[in-house]
């Protein structure tokens, strides 16, 4: 019975490994109230989710899991909580996927195509944000918030 136990166990557990579709290791700067970061990274993607593996000297130190709720290690919230905890509460809830995967924010509001992808400038009485997606790196700054992503690729 012990056995069985074990191989049922291991079948399932089998079954709930991710397989994903896309694997990039990248260059990743994050500064925001709540997170500061500036190493490695992976960011994983299927159809359906997106996951960000962060490490310091080769050690994970952070993972986060984007489908229908962002997971954290503190726990999985909604995509409003994350960015009201972690980001700002007046952002979309789809941004950080938008900026992890490289597409257009705020339904690309002001977006100018570029001869290497694109550019948004975004200011209002909330934001100040640039945002800048090329083939090689993404970089979204918000002045007015305070938060910063540059995600580049590793071969420059």
């Amino acid at each position: 019975m012990k056995h069985l136990l074990l191989i049922f166990i291991f079948f399932f557990s089998a079954c709930s490994v991710k397989n994903y579709e896309f694997t990039q290791t990248k260059i990743i700067t994050i500064k925001s109230p709540k997170i500061k970061f500036s190493d490695l990274g992976y960011i994983r993607n299927t159809r359906d989710t997106i996951e960000l593996e962060l490490f310091v000297a080769g050690k994970a130190i952070q993972k986060i899991s984007i489908n229908h709720l962002i997971c954290v290690s503190d726990g999985c919230m909604t995509k409003s909580g994350f960015n009201e905890d972690y980001l700002n509460e007046v952002y979309p809830d789809d941004i950080l996927q938008n900026i992890l995967l490289a597409k257009a924010i705020y339904n690309s509001k002001n977006k100018v195509l570029t001869k290497d992808g694109f550019e948004q400038y975004i200011k209002n009485e909330n934001v100040d944000i640039k945002y800048i997606v090329e083939k090689k790196s993404t970089y979204f700054k918000d002045k007015k918030n305070n938060i910063l992503f540059k995600i580049k690729d590793t071969d420059g």
